[in-house]
């Protein structure tokens, strides 16, 4: 969910004692809400309207709709708005569901008043994404479409590559005889309702809808001092002859000497889209069809506008297709590739099991991701979040090594992929067993999760005050020899030592192994937390020191806590000083 709190104008409108305490609240907690003031409550939600990104109302319903109905323009430039009730128990999205944030923006002002967000866009309503909601630019009969998905009619998905997209229910699938390559010019046998992925100009109709991918890069070289107007009108023209799309622009892109080029980079800006450069030495290393001597010795490189789009934001030229050559005015040259997309792995922490403990952000991508991969266990945990159609990989304890590659492989087949792991998936779980295998066809998009070290940590106190370690004990993948070392060089540093994995039936003694060479470093009565179950139904909290501490009560649902030698019992938690006080 996008902070709108962070990075958008929000007009606070409110009426009584109630609606003005309620937009206080908020105003003190957002740093870009503010109180609109006006001649009557009706001239201050006009002027909120005008002046702002998104409008939270603390008014009635009605009264909203009224006032502002004469000033409805277009989703996708009116501002979003939120009504909340007298009481502060509803918070309403009225308007700019998805184009304008408004349903985040209820979801966050609900959060903040302890207010139930109401969202009645209907994609939202049964768990399905909104075409509009995907972060492309859509266009056509998006309603009309969108209304068909959640009719649940027919709908063909065509689509010029295999592009990343979310789970998309089973009534929306590639038409029987293409397996999913794209026709795009024309229509399909049968007619019917279309969603076409493609960053080509095609015809639109009433039943078919168009998201632009983000599929190609504007390779532009230019004189100094290029106006911004021969810049735009060459993009423009080479891509409509060429039968592109400009929403399809992922950037522009061009060499480092360009980069404070008042007209590429205003280009730019109006386009919505970043400017990229490279130094010309990574540009001369890439082969183009039209090299330039009179350019390299201007610049350095043989060619910029057609190795820079090429090279495009990630420098992977040989995943690139250069559509169109360089092309010229008097100052200017334009040259287009198209990228090839690329899958998406989502490595997400799911937190220690308690469904408050798992953030917001692992919650989204879970439902960005139209494959999850993951324990059977924890996918059981979160079942509920997925979105229809979402496929889902399980699969057993001891089976990490091939959860990783399918992970890894549906990526690199250009899907949108979650890959979850309890606590956070760097932590003793799946992110390096799958990053070893993901190579640059791959875009990573890393979700931290509450570990069960600092779920532990929380309820046993404040253990992990200073310097701590982590350490398993589990010698299934890394040699006895090899844990009791660092657990030796945890113990002379006099770190505070977090155990994972700390006991099984079959691994019992390690446990106490590791608490004697603790104990050679430390006082005997050192404290010590075993926390079973951290977060999920039954939970226990037990304290001892080093020299009680009875390694029967501990098992692999478990994390033992052991502190370092400052490390004391305080009203019965494990307190670890950090020393705040300046030492001379």
């Amino acid at each position: 969910m996008p902070d709108l709190t962070v990075t958008t104008r929000i007009g606070l409108v409110a009426a009584t004692t109630a609606g003005r305490r309620h937009a206080d609240t908020v105003a003190a907690a957002w740093p870009h809400a503010r109180l609109v003031e006006g001649g009557t409550v009706a001239d201050a939600l006009r002027s909120a309207w005008a002046g702002c990104d998104a409008v939270v109302a603390f008014l009635a319903t009605g009264a909203v709709v009224r006032i502002l109905a004469p000033l409805l323009g277009d989703k996708h430039s009116d501002p979003a708005v939120v009504v909340v009730d007298e009481a502060a128990r509803h918070a309403v999205a009225l308007l700019g569901g998805h184009a304008g944030g408004g349903n985040d923006l209820a979801e966050q002002v609900g959060a903040l008043l302890d207010a139930r967000p109401v969202i009645t866009t209907a994609t939202d309503a049964v768990g399905l994404p909104g075409l509009d909601t995907l972060g492309w630019p859509v266009q056509g009969a998006v309603a009309a479409v969108s209304r068909a998905i959640l009719d649940g009619e027919p709908v063909q998905l065509i689509a010029d590559a295999d592009w990343p997209l979310p789970a998309l229910p089973p009534n929306v699938q590639p038409p029987a005889d293409t397996h999913g390559d794209a026709n795009t010019d024309g229509d399909t046998a049968g007619g019917g309702y279309r969603l076409l992925v493609t960053d080509r100009v095609v015809p639109l109709d009433e039943q078919t809808a168009v998201l632009r991918p983000p599929s190609l890069v504007a390779g532009v070289g230019a004189s100094r001092g290029v106006p911004a107007e021969e810049v735009a009108e060459l993009l423009h023209r080479v891509l409509a002859e060429a039968g592109l799309h400009p929403a399809s622009l992922r950037c522009l892109a061009s060499a480092d000497v360009k980069a404070d080029e008042a007209g590429i980079r205003s280009t730019a800006d109006v386009l919505g889209v970043p400017l990229v450069t490279w130094p010309a030495t990574r540009l001369a290393a890439i082969d183009v069809p039209h090299p330039s001597e009179v350019v390299r010795a201007a610049v350095g490189t043989p060619s910029v506008a057609e190795a820079a789009a090429l090279l495009g934001a990630g420098g992977r030229a040989e995943h690139a297709t250069l559509l169109v050559g360089k092309t010229a005015t008097a100052m200017a040259t334009v040259a287009v590739a198209r990228h090839a997309p690329r899958g998406r792995l989502a490595v997400v922490g799911l937190g220690p099991g308690a469904a408050d403990l798992r953030t917001p952000r692992a919650v989204a991508e879970l439902r960005r991701a139209a494959v999850v991969v993951g324990l059977d266990q924890y996918l059981d945990q979160v079942r509920d979040v997925f979105r229809p159609g979402t496929r889902v990989l399980s699969s057993g304890l001891g089976a990490e090594e091939a959860r990783a590659r399918a992970a890894v492989a549906e990526a690199a087949a250009g899907r949108a992929v979650a890959l979850v792991g309890s606590g956070d998936a760097g932590v003793y779980a799946m992110a390096s067993p799958a990053l070893e295998y993901a190579d640059e066809r791959i875009d990573v998009v890393g979700v931290p999760g509450v570990t069960a070290a600092l779920a532990a940590g929380a309820l046993l106190g404040a253990p992990l005050g200073h310097d701590h370690a982590y350490v398993s004990l589990s010698d299934l993948h890394t040699p006895w020899e090899v844990i009791e070392r660092r657990v030796t060089a945890a113990a002379e540093g006099d770190f505070v030592t977090v155990f994972y994995n700390p006991r099984s039936r079959a691994r019992d003694w390690q446990l106490g192994k590791a608490l004697g060479i603790l104990a050679a470093h430390r006082p005997l009565d050192t404290p010590v937390g075993v926390v079973r179950n951290a977060s999920r139904p039954g939970e226990q909290v037990h304290l001892a020191t080093v020299a009680t501490l009875d390694p029967a009560v501990v098992d692999m649902y478990s994390v033992v806590v052991v502190g370092n030698s400052d490390t004391r019992l305080v009203a019965g938690r494990m307190v670890t000083p950090r020393g705040y006080r300046w030492r001379s």
